[in-house]
């Protein structure tokens, strides 16, 4: 799963980073403020790519004495940050130039630059979001979209194709922008074009920054994976009940595992401690994203306490 994560942030890295430069140039020599906002668009994706691998990095570290559990959850900052820089940068100064555009007005010198420009940024832009696309189709298995997206732990992919949809939609509106300020000689409708891609922007933030709030606090395994985890251990002879079952994600594919366990009150310690170490076994063996266990003995911790002692003193 990393691996394709990888490959979809490099080619979208590397596909923004061309159409950023190109975007400046047309703007410079059109005077388009939709084509500036595009400009801005694209260098604020590749620097959303830029730190989106430097967390991927920073996440495979090993744990240390004081990260116990890894960095994985570093992956999540970086993505939290990604979504901020979005609509801080992108969206607030995209809104602020269309308006300063509408205020000032300024006309647009060669169009033809900017549909040269938009058709190539179209291009770029479609194949990064069709190699992005893919790769979630292939990740998701039989969960829709939407269920993909709420039940995916690892951020960047989807990050990608939110990014890769926004910057299609930006290029359709510049080009309109672009198309009815050339046809009607209205400087608004190019100063509108850069609000509205400014908005989508917004949104486009406000999405990501949603879906990766829950992983950066602590969000829990799917609902499959914890129902997993309970139903597997209640089919050991030796437990009797199961209190609770506590999963959260550490990274995306780093699953922490709490589990309360009952255990029948007539067998002994050997016996828990065998059965213990045998549900942590099948639990890692059966979820691989599965890291780390803990089993606590609740009801009957009494009893267990009182046949270790037993033990000890015949021993």
């Amino acid at each position: 799963m990393e691996g394709g994560s990888r490959l979809v942030v490099l080619a979208a890295l590397s596909g923004n980073a061309v159409i950023a430069v190109i975007k400046f140039v047309a703007a410079l020599l059109s005077g388009s403020a939709g084509m500036f906002s595009e400009g801005i668009h694209s260098a604020v994706d590749t620097a959303n790519q830029g730190l989106l691998l430097y967390g991927m990095h920073r996440a495979k570290r090993p744990a240390d004495e004081d990260f116990p559990f890894g960095y994985g959850k570093e992956v999540y900052f970086w993505c939290f940050v990604v979504a901020v820089q979005l609509f801080g940068i992108g969206a607030v100064f995209s809104i602020y130039d269309g308006v300063q555009h509408i205020i000032s007005g300024s006309p647009i010198e060669d169009a033809r630059i900017s549909y040269i420009v938009l058709g190539l940024a179209l291009v770029f832009e479609g194949s990064s979001w069709g190699f992005a696309l893919f790769n979630f189709s292939r990740e998701k298995g039989r969960n829709t979209y939407f269920e993909a997206i709420r039940r995916g732990k690892d951020p960047t992919m989807f990050m990608v194709l939110f990014e890769d949809t926004a910057a299609i939609l930006g290029i359709v509106v510049a080009f309109l922008g672009v198309f009815l300020t050339a046809h009607t000689g209205n400087e608004v409708f190019d100063g509108i074009a850069s609000i509205l891609i400014g908005i989508i922007l917004g949104v486009t933030a406000a999405l990501l920054g949603r879906e990766v709030k829950g992983l950066l606090i602590g969000e829990s395994a799917n609902r499959p994976v914890v129902r997993g985890i309970r139903e597997l251990a209640l089919s050991f002879p030796e437990i009797d009940a199961i209190h609770e079952t506590l999963t959260m994600h550490v990274g995306p594919e780093f699953i922490l595992v709490n589990i309360s366990v009952a255990f029948k009150n007539e067998i002994s310690a050997r016996e828990v401690a065998d059965a213990a170490a045998r549900l942590d076994r099948e639990i890692k063996a059966r979820f691989p994203h599965v890291k780390r266990v803990f089993i606590e003995a609740e009801t009957g911790f009494r009893q267990i306490a009182e046949s270790v002692d037993q033990e000890e003193t015949h021993g």
